[in-house]
């Protein structure tokens, strides 16, 4: 079933909700939207926010997961960015770290680029495609109070999980985080004990 035919739940709310249950989580961010939406809900040195790196996101939240794995990583990123770096679901299904939780917000387009309809919205199931790629704990959410079932496996960190978030199609008030490439890096590097470089 495309998200065009699901209920839809409001994406500022959800991030919101889900981030304050995971308030000691690593969390890296999509290009666009899910940056937007996750500084809109409260800047953290603990953010990390990805300016053009599309395709990116769960590349890079693989690889703090692999890193600090005592630690909680959440990517959110959303339908287009995760089908742009779609193979990424094939390694982290191998890698399989305990730690790291892919949410996926889907609204079944590409909002940076002109809201043209992306695959999720033709058919293509992004949870069948996590499970496929050896991804076991992949599931759909559909209501706000799924948020506190993400939190749950982020909290617990037993394994990998994938959250397909089916939200509405609107394009709520940027909220900017900092552009500053460097100065992201060096505050995430301090929030994890190490020394800018």
């Amino acid at each position: 079933m495309s998200n065009q035919t699901r209920v839809a739940v409001d994406r500022r709310a959800f991030v919101s909700t889900l981030l304050a249950a995971v308030p000691d989580a690593l969390v890296v961010t999509g290009l666009g939207s899910p940056s937007y939406d996750v500084f809109a809900a409260g800047d953290r040195d603990k953010n990390f926010y990805l300016w053009g790196a599309m395709g990116g996101c769960t590349s890079l939240a693989l690889g703090l997961a692999l890193a600090q794995p005592d630690k909680s990583v959440v990517a959110i990123t959303g339908d287009g960015e995760q089908l742009m770096g779609i193979g990424s679901l094939a390694t982290i299904g191998a890698k399989a770290p305990k730690n790291l939780t892919i949410v996926v917000l889907d609204n079944g387009h590409f909002g940076e680029t002109g809201m043209q309809r992306s695959h999720s919205s033709l058919g293509t199931s992004l949870v069948a495609v996590a499970k496929g790629c050896g991804i076991r704990t992949a599931f759909a959410v559909e209501s706000m109070d799924a948020a506190s079932k993400v939190a749950q496996h982020v909290n617990a960190r037993e394994g990998t999980a994938f959250a397909q978030v089916f939200i509405n199609a609107d394009e709520p008030p940027r909220a900017l985080p900092p552009r500053d490439g460097v100065f992201v890096k060096n505050r995430f590097r301090a929030a994890l004990g190490f020394a800018p470089f």
